[in-house]
Parts: structure tokens; sequence; C-alpha cells
């Protein structure tokens, strides 16, 4: 954990500026980050220390902004630092410009000498980050990348609360289905585009668990974002990278470490997607994610992921472990704000019939159709929202996934 302890923001400045200036102009690409690296791993600590608590006074920024990201370094930042706040990117030009080669040191120095050796391979790095100030602690998940061989950071904030379950207006047995105490086993997924709170809302349910129920979690995630406080579950958390080597080997790990849940914070790929539903077959609750907009995608995703020959098999292995899919966005709010908009797929028997025989495009219905159960379609949860005025009917027909659908329901309301 970093402190921030700079109190001579134009010292540390001047310092970091005076840094980039022995960057040979002899060496470009990634040779040049290397140069960068090599001057980082010989620096005095206290330089290091001071390099570091200028990018923390960024990122104590965010904090006072409300922002969920920043964005530092790379082409198209263009010199200037990047807030994201509700929903909306823009520079803020009070800090001033920040060069290439400035960008490059704040963003390795906050490397380890492994972690940088990845970056230089892989081109990219997901990795943790956290900093106290005073009382105050704060974590975030960062990305460095490569654009246009400049290095780029992003770092997203991960909240220090959990948000309650309660919060998220789930239907009693859909939070029946999340719960260990009531479903021991199945595949439950979240899913939606980068931003729209998958994390959190899979935090929010791993809490519900922890905080109810005697069992055992295991979280592996690229990085590791909220940490769970042990209470009536122990939970342990594994980052890839650090504490293992990949979602597939994190999840095949888990199952010789007694879990009752886990956590697979992303499926990536065909052999994490098959190693999750290994695992549900074994007897036990896994939560996952996975980069979709509608649940009736996130199934067709899952299946087109893994390869010909084993996608007969998964058909009918989905249709035996899924128990609930969830695909959510964040909308903005007539407060300037954002809103959670859920679509809710629950397998019932007959969604688990439609998945067995491949037949998807009867689920649509059966979603809609569903609400006894707490199913609902992503357009009726816009409707929801818009009939209690929090989001616009512009913003209600935007981010509807069947927007015909969306104008249907629309124009049946009485306002």
């Amino acid at each position: 954990m970093e402190s921030v302890q700079v109190t001579d923001i134009s010292a540390a400045r001047n310092l970091l500026k005076q840094l980039s200036t022995q960057v040979s102009d002899l060496v470009h690409g990634i040779e040049r980050h290397i140069f960068i690296g090599n001057m980082i791993s010989n620096l005095p600590d206290d330089q290091r220390l001071d390099l570091k608590s200028l990018l923390n006074r960024y990122l104590l920024k965010m904090h006072e902004n409300n922002a969920s990201d920043i964005d530092i370094g790379g082409y198209g930042a263009q010199g200037r630092i990047w807030y994201r706040i509700f929903g909306s990117k823009r520079p803020d030009d009070s800090w001033g410009t920040v060069t290439p080669d400035e960008s490059s040191l704040l963003t390795q120095n906050i490397l380890s000498d492994r972690q940088r050796q990845f970056f230089y391979d892989k081109r990219n790095i997901d990795f943790s980050y956290m900093l106290a100030d005073g009382d105050k602690t704060f974590r975030f998940r960062a990305d460095a990348y490569l654009d246009l061989e400049e290095v780029a950071l992003n770092m997203r904030a991960v909240s220090d609360q959990v948000r309650s379950i309660n919060d998220l207006v789930f239907h009693p047995y859909v939070l029946k289905i999340m719960s260990l105490a009531h479903t021991k086993e199945g595949l439950i997924l979240v899913t939606g585009i980068t931003g729209s709170g998958k994390s959190s809302t899979l935090d929010s349910i791993i809490d519900m668990n922890n905080h109810t129920v005697n069992a055992d979690i295991i979280i592996i995630g690229s990085p590791i974002e909220y940490v769970h406080k042990s209470d009536k579950c122990i939970v342990r958390h594994r980052e890839v990278g650090r504490d293992t080597l990949s979602f597939k080997e994190g999840a095949i790990e888990a199952l010789r470490q007694d879990p009752d849940i886990v956590m697979i914070a992303e499926m990536r790929d065909s052999d994490t997607i098959m190693t999750a539903l290994e695992i549900t077959d074994s007897g036990h609750k896994v939560f996952s994610t996975l980069h979709t907009a509608s649940a009736v995608e996130s199934i067709d995703r899952i299946v087109a992921e893994v390869p010909a020959e084993e996608q007969e098999r998964v058909w009918q292995r989905l249709a035996d472990v899924l128990q609930c899919v969830v695909s959510q966005k964040l909308i903005p709010s007539l407060d300037g704000k954002r809103v959670l908009a859920k679509e809710v797929l629950v397998g019932s028997s007959s969604v688990k019939a439609a998945i067995k025989n491949k037949n998807t495009g009867e689920i649509y219905q059966m979603i809609a159709e569903g609400s006894d159960v707490g199913m609902v379609t992503m357009e009726q949860d816009l409707k929801r929202l818009y009939m209690q005025r929090r989001i616009s009917k512009e913003n209600a027909l935007n981010y509807a996934n069947n927007k015909r659908r969306m104008e249907q329901l629309l124009a049946a309301t009485a306002f």
C-alpha cells in the first residue's frame, strides 16, 4: 500500500521532468520503455516514492471528482490526464501536460521487476494498486498497455464498500438462486459491456453469501478488485499472475481447495469456460462474467467460444447447470448520474429445454413471460425505470436491445 507523502507537487513534477531528459534519444519503441524500466530499477527509494506519491495525487483527484476512471499517457491522451465522471470521459487541464516518457516513468514505477518484464513481452498487463490517505484506503484496478508505442495507463476506482444486494432489486426467487443457503450448485452469470458494473454486482452477491451462510468462497480475478473480509464464510482471493498463473489454472486448483462457491471474474476463453462447467458438474456453485449485452447472447457466446467438436456437449451441460443470467447496463439518469437496468434469465425447465434443443430464439419470450420467478427483459426493466421517471424516453430507446419491442412498450405507457 502506498501513502501520499509529497506536499510539494511542483518538486515531484520537476523530478519527473528531470528523469525524462535522461532517456536516450537513440532508443525507440519497446526498447525505449525497457531503458526507462532499467532507470527506475536504479533510482534511490526516495525518488521512487516521490514519483508514486505524484501518481497518487492524480488518483485522489478521482475521489474528489466522483470519477470512476483515470487515463494517463498513450498517443490518444495527447499529454492530458483524463477522468470519467458519471459516464463521461473528459480531460482535466488543471494538471498540465505529461510527456510520453513521463507517462512511462509514472506507470513503470508502480510495477515490480517481474511485472515490467511481463509488460515488455505482452505489451499489456492487468494489475491492482492500493494507496492510503490518512485513515482511508483506496483500491484500483489497473491496465497498462501501448498506444502507438507510447505507454498508456487506465486505472478504475474500486469501491471500498459493497452495495447491498437489496439495492439491486432482484426478485426473491432470484435471490434464492444466488444464495448458497438455498441452491448449492449451478452456474450464475453476470454479463454486460465493460463498465456496466458487473464486478460490483458479483461483489454484492458474494457479500450476501459471506454474511448469511457458513462456507468457503474462492475468488479468482485479474486483478482482484474488492477484498472481502471473511465473516461466516472464509473468503480466499487469488489474483491471476500473482497468486495463480491463469483463470483456467486457478479454477482447476480451486477444486483441490475445498470450495463451496468459486467466483471466476471472467470467462475469457474456451479453456476457462470448459473448466467452469466442470466445476459446476462437480456440484459447486460458480459465478462468472461475460462481455455480452443480453441473456440469450450469453448462451450463444459460450457455445461459440468452445471448439466445434465440444459444442454439442456444451449445449447439454449448459442446459443442466445454468441457473441464472443477469445482463446489465448503466443508464444515464435524469439526475445526471447513472442507474442500473438489467435483464434476468432464470434456468426454468422450459429454458433448459430450449437450450438443450438449441432453440435460444425462443428464450426472449420466456423471459418476457417469466415475471413470477423474477425474469425480466432489458426492455421491461427500461420501461420500469422510465415509468419511475428515473431515465428519459430517449435513453430507454437508446439502451434497449430490442428497439421495436421497446417502442411497443413505451407506446403503452400512460405518459
